[in-house]
């Protein structure tokens, strides 16, 4: 039950293509628009060298901190990438080596954020919040699955604010109901009428390790690409505030997402805080590639990625 990040070179419809860069980034509780929270943090992903990756995927720590998993999946018009996961009760982390994604994907530095809906129909309402911001053509798309008979199962419906991006995409998604109702997807009944969400996606097989869910990601990325992610935040319930020495932290919807303004040749995923199913005494330090999680003392893990290239 993985999903991955929608990159536009895997769109299935896109019925628009344009660019529309955001005025100012200096967002105020005032500029929220008003009601519940339409979308949630679901997963984030990066792509690193493979020094990274390749202990990643063999860790045996990881086997038993998180529900992991190494997989490779196959979406729209076939498209395939393998990724490592670690997954949570409601959201989760994917993990790319360079060239486990298509072209310029799958180069290091690359990232992604995806922000979901939990109950059926929400996704509609932020399109409409998109346009009164002023994004008049987003990139709307579908996202499907292949079980292995090459029949594509509907996925995700999807949006990006733009086409165009330097390193980073972020994208708004919301479950389509054939998923669920299918047995192969192995996700669970809905907890209420239209329910789409992050913990009927996942399995429980988190409760069975330490892991329980990303609590905090921090991104480095460019001005363009922070200018066309935080209209989707804003349409989704989240408020953006500006940080020093640039970029924005949103932490409404239980995920604090922290996205900092770089240079193009210094962006990529930084950091990572997930929370555990219970707190450890001690202090465990785990040295993965170029890359370091240390778990504890308390309920708290943090994972932070050295930016060298």
């Amino acid at each position: 039950m993985l999903i991955r990040r929608m990159s536009r070179m895997f769109v299935a419809v896109a019925v628009a293509l344009a660019v529309s860069l955001l005025g100012s980034l200096t967002s105020t509780a005032a500029e929220a628009f008003p009601g519940r929270q339409l979308l949630f943090y679901n997963h984030a992903y990066g792509v690193f060298d493979r020094e990274t990756a390749d202990a990643v995927e063999h860790s045996a720590y990881l086997r038993t901190f998180a529900n992991f998993q190494v997989r490779t999946t196959t979406g729209a018009g076939g498209s395939k990438w393998t990724g490592r996961y670690l997954m949570g009760r409601e959201t989760y982390l994917e993990v790319f080596g360079v060239g486990d994604l298509p072209g310029q994907d799958g180069t290091i530095g690359r990232a992604g954020l995806a922000v979901s809906a939990e109950r059926a129909g929400d996704l509609p309402t932020v399109l409409n919040r998109l346009r009164d911001q002023g994004i008049t053509d987003p990139v709307v798309f579908r996202q499907t699955r292949d079980f292995g008979d090459g029949v594509p199962m509907p996925w995700f419906d999807g949006v990006f604010t733009s086409a165009q991006y330097d390193a980073f995409g972020a994208w708004g998604m919301e479950y389509r109901p054939e998923y669920f109702a299918d047995p192969r997807s192995k996700t669970e009944p809905a907890a209420f009428p239209g329910d789409v969400g992050r913990e009927r996606y996942l399995s429980d097989d988190y409760a069975k390790h330490l892991m329980r869910d990303v609590t905090g990601v921090r991104i480095a990325i460019t001005e363009r690409d922070l200018a066309n992610t935080v209209p989707l935040l804003r349409a989704g319930g989240f408020v953006p505030h500006p940080v020093a020495g640039g970029g924005i932290v949103a932490q409404r919807g239980g995920t604090t997402i922290r996205l900092e303004v770089a240079a193009r040749e210094e962006v990529g995923l930084r950091q990572v805080e997930m929370s555990l199913n219970r707190a450890v005494a001690h202090r465990h330090e785990e040295r993965l590639g170029r890359s370091t999680l240390v778990v504890g003392p308390g309920p708290r893990a943090v994972w932070a990625f050295d930016p060298r290239r």
